[in-house]
């Protein structure tokens, strides 16, 4: 058994102390992920630094948009009124992840920060370059049908797992972070980092810097959104794929849209050239599948995924079709 110190904090500054003089230690809130990686010895914090006591459990609203603490539970968030009336795709991507019970526990901190379900990441025996760096990837000619098609390099293929990641990039939020240099606000779009070279760094957060806030902008069209999850059964289940999109249509045309992918992409992956192709046109079948066709141009399959490639098109075609009949 490895001993594990514990520190509970009551503010940020002292969180963040704790991280930046032990470089092993981890912060930890609801735990769901972080927990259940330590039990499979993936991985092995020396101590870990309880934030639960920190000011960050609000849900702020404005009129120029919304402010939600890292400590903020999921299932809070995700039926919060202004939530729901705002930003439907962001209430639908998190009742789409995981089951009530870890909703209950799970914080959007916690969430910006999952880590991949891979199953060579989750397992100590097989060579993984994200849990070991220079150990290799099995997933690369092993079996892949989870892993990502988009954003893949030859270190690593691995998915990155989350559905509110998906819906935060589609609605252009910005995260809020204190580190010992002060603090800083990060686009979403910058936050999570490609695998490249060195697939052990997922985001730009440097060593003791904590997650605080995620803050949403009131946009027109962000009413009109949806998320649509493909997944292998009904409920706790990881994305095959998911779409979140968001469309602002205007005397028959689309003047802003908005197309995040899940379950195709080392990061959540938002699909810019797609977007582009949309505006200016009407919201038609057509137009939607060239979109989706788009999306997908720079997809790499491997031997067991390729099928993610024509079903990203479909439901790229499908969430947009419901998006415009929500509108």
């Amino acid at each position: 058994m490895r001993p594990v110190r514990y520190l509970k904090v009551t503010t940020v500054d002292a969180a963040v102390a704790a991280t930046r003089a032990a470089p092993d230690a981890a912060f930890v809130a609801g735990g769901t992920s972080l927990l259940d990686l330590m039990k499979l010895d993936v991985l092995e914090p020396a101590e870990l630094v309880d934030v639960n006591a920190l000011p960050l459990g609000k849900i702020e609203v404005a009129h120029d948009g919304l402010h939600v603490g890292a400590l903020v539970r999921n299932s809070d968030l995700a039926r919060h009124p202004d939530v729901v009336a705002r930003y439907p795709l962001l209430s639908e991507a998190l009742l789409a992840g995981a089951s009530p019970q870890l909703r209950n526990m799970a914080t959007v901190g916690g969430n910006l920060l999952q880590r991949t379900r891979c199953s060579y990441f989750r397992d100590p025996a097989t060579p993984c370059n994200k849990r070991a760096p220079g150990a290799g990837c099995g997933a690369l000619d092993g079996y892949n049908r989870m892993h990502a098609v988009l954003g893949t390099s030859d270190k690593c293929i691995a998915a990155h797992p989350s559905d509110m990641c998906v819906a935060l990039l589609a609605l252009d939020a910005v995260v809020h972070t204190r580190g010992p240099a002060g603090p800083r606000q990060i686009p979403i779009a910058d936050f999570h980092i490609l695998p490249g070279e060195h697939p052990e760094r997922e985001s730009v957060l440097a060593q003791g810097e904590l997650v605080t806030g995620v803050s949403l902008p009131a946009r027109p069209g962000f009413e009109q959104s949806r998320y649509l999850k493909v997944r292998d059964r009904a409920s706790y289940a990881f994305a095959l794929v998911s779409v979140g999109a968001a469309l602002r249509i205007e005397d028959g045309l689309v003047r802003e849209a908005r197309i995040a992918l899940g379950g195709v992409g080392t990061k959540p992956w938002r699909a810019v050239e797609a977007e582009r192709l949309l505006v200016g046109q009407r919201p038609e079948r057509a137009a939607f599948t060239r979109a989706a066709e788009a999306a997908l141009a720079g997809a790499k399959p491997r031997k067991h995924n390729a099928f993610k490639v024509p079903l990203a098109r479909r439901a790229i075609v499908r969430a947009l079709a419901t998006v415009k009949g929500a509108a």
